[in-house]
């Protein structure tokens, strides 16, 4: 069993930046992040290889967000620049025990319990 714990949320004006960061207690192959608006259903941001070499953007993020990993510190990341205020929502992280980069939630088998972004106008 995995626990993944996600940092880095906070309250920021439209055009801040930020870095979330979700440290794994074990090793992990992919990992990614997911986002819940409210009163919306949870969706798919980004992911990432094990190696860091293969990433994998929603189309609503590419450009913006940026995606690595430490394997030395069982830890991901992502940077999140250019924010909106459609960018509010609680980010999560996941991961899974295969290398398939997946955007379906399903297929994760671990999950963080998410840190809150807030994006004022």
């Amino acid at each position: 069993q995995v626990q993944l714990v996600e940092s880095g949320g906070g309250l920021v004006q439209a055009g801040d930046s930020l870095r979330l960061s979700c440290a794994a207690s074990g090793r992990t192959v992919t990992m990614g992040w997911f986002r819940q608006a409210p009163g919306k259903e949870r969706d798919f941001v980004a992911a990432i290889s094990w190696n860091g070499r293969g990433t994998y953007y929603a189309g609503s993020v590419k450009g913006r967000f940026t995606i690595s990993r430490d394997n030395a510190k069982n830890t991901v990341y992502l940077q999140v620049n250019s924010l909106k205020p459609e960018d509010t929502a609680v980010y999560y992280c996941a991961a899974l025990n295969s290398g398939s980069l997946t955007s379906v939630e399903t297929d994760y088998d671990y999950w963080g319990q998410g840190t809150q972004v807030t994006v004022s106008s």
